[in-house]
């Protein structure tokens, strides 16, 4: 087997790393486009309806690929060419969006046609998100994965803050404005995927195809086995049920303090901001502090974040708290992937990722509707405790697990062959 990861001794720094900067430069610009349009298709949606369900039915679909697609993907992109994968994801997301605009332009949108768009619009994001995901040891020295994913959780995260304003603005100029934007941004990214270098895999030896069935099962059966890994993944799902939900609960609970709707978004924008700051610190934290502080120390932050939920009675106190509780979820999720990277081997990677991202984000829907429910019968702040009564179980949990205690440090694992 014939090794082609990126040079260990390579200590230029990333933004002099050529294929690096190409791929997230590209992706920072679609990814911000992705994000437009994820406000655009609702707006569209009530535009036309006036449905709310309708426009729900919209985001749904939009995220159905998370909970179906991981796996048979991550198989998928085991097997095949990972920049291939990646050019053919950001081109079949242009031509779907071109669709869009004609539809838009023409005065042809009809809500069953977007549907399946955007089903297949996440499909690509999928797709292509495993392919960058696995990809990405052979673009950047391992020493340097840390700070790359750092970047990765910046750019995510910025695209969040800058996204959905944009295109909540480029949609009340012309409804056909935020497409247009998504377009150019998927055509930018096929372009600068162009130039990025081939090889993205290690070359292995020709054997026999086994079934899709099979690989899907090999890599569950790998994770399962991976007893640090399983933790910290039904950790992060844990916590998921809570913090991605959090944001409507704090919308319910602003408005009961008398937020304006324009407070409410001061409110939201501070944890975006932190966080991103958290991105840039995350690899200098990475080297500083072990991941059983990294760990335990986040959950128990998280813990005593929504503790302080409870009693703040003001909507700007609430939005600084869970700002400051923003400030790990990066160094954390880092933490998640670089070991991820050190302990599977090459040809599980994309597969890994996929077992993980269903239990990770597979939560996120499900937090959703217990936080609906809740919000139902105990009220925003009746809600909130419950979530600080579930994050000091969690965080107290962690700290009694022998194997959060002693993790190693990612430098310390060998790499698997």
């Amino acid at each position: 087997m014939t090794k082609l990861l990126a040079p260990p001794d390579d200590t230029r720094p990333l933004w002099r790393n050529r294929d690096f900067m190409l791929l997230w430069s590209g992706q920072v610009v679609s990814t911000v486009g992705m994000r437009v349009t994820t406000l655009a298709y609702p707006l569209l949606v009530l535009a036309l309806t006036g449905s709310p369900f309708q426009a729900g039915l919209v985001g749904f679909a939009q995220t159905l690929p998370f909970l179906v697609l991981y796996l048979p993907a991550g198989a998928l992109v085991d097997r095949w060419d990972r920049k291939r994968v990646m050019l053919a994801a950001d081109g079949i997301r242009a031509v779907l969006m071109g669709l869009v605009v004609l539809a838009v332009a023409f005065d042809q949108v009809t809500v069953a046609p977007l549907l399946v768009v955007v089903f297949l619009d996440g499909a690509c994001f999928v797709f292509f998100q495993l392919a960058e995901s696995a990809a990405l040891p052979h673009i950047v020295p391992r020493p340097q994965l840390p700070t790359a994913l750092a970047q990765n959780q910046a750019r995510e995260l910025g695209a969040d803050l800058a996204g959905r304003p944009l295109g909540g603005a480029l949609f009340g100029v012309g409804h056909l404005l935020p497409f247009v934007f998504d377009l150019f941004s998927y055509l930018l990214g096929f372009v600068t995927m162009l130039f990025v270098r081939p090889g993205l895999q290690e070359r292995r030896a020709d054997a026999p195809r086994r079934s899709l069935l099979a690989e899907i099962r090999e890599g569950l059966v790998w994770l399962w086995h991976q007893r640090l890994l399983r933790v910290l993944v039904a950790l992060t799902g844990a916590v998921n049920l809570v913090l991605a939900a959090l944001t409507l609960v704090l919308i319910v609970r602003a408005q009961q303090l008398g937020a304006s709707a324009s407070l409410i978004g001061v409110m939201l924008a501070l944890p975006g901001g932190a966080a991103i700051a958290g991105a840039f610190a995350a690899p200098w934290l990475q080297r500083r502090l072990s991941p059983r502080v990294v760990v335990i120390g986040s959950l128990w932050l998280w813990a005593g974040g929504m503790v302080a939920l409870v009693w703040l009675p003001s909507p700007l106190a609430l939005g600084a708290v869970v700002a400051v509780t923003a400030l790990p979820e990066p160094v954390f999720n880092v933490v998640l992937s670089s070991y991820r990277y050190a302990l599977a081997p090459d040809r599980l990677q994309a597969r890994t990722v996929g077992a993980a991202r269903l239990i990770v984000w597979g939560a996120i829907p499900l937090g959703s509707l217990a936080a609906g429910a809740m919000l139902q019968t105990l009220g925003a702040r009746g809600t909130l405790v419950a979530y600080a009564v579930f994050m000091i179980a969690l965080a107290a949990l962690a700290m009694s697990l022998r194997t959060i205690r002693r993790a190693p440090r990612v430098e310390e694992i060998p790499r698997p062959e």
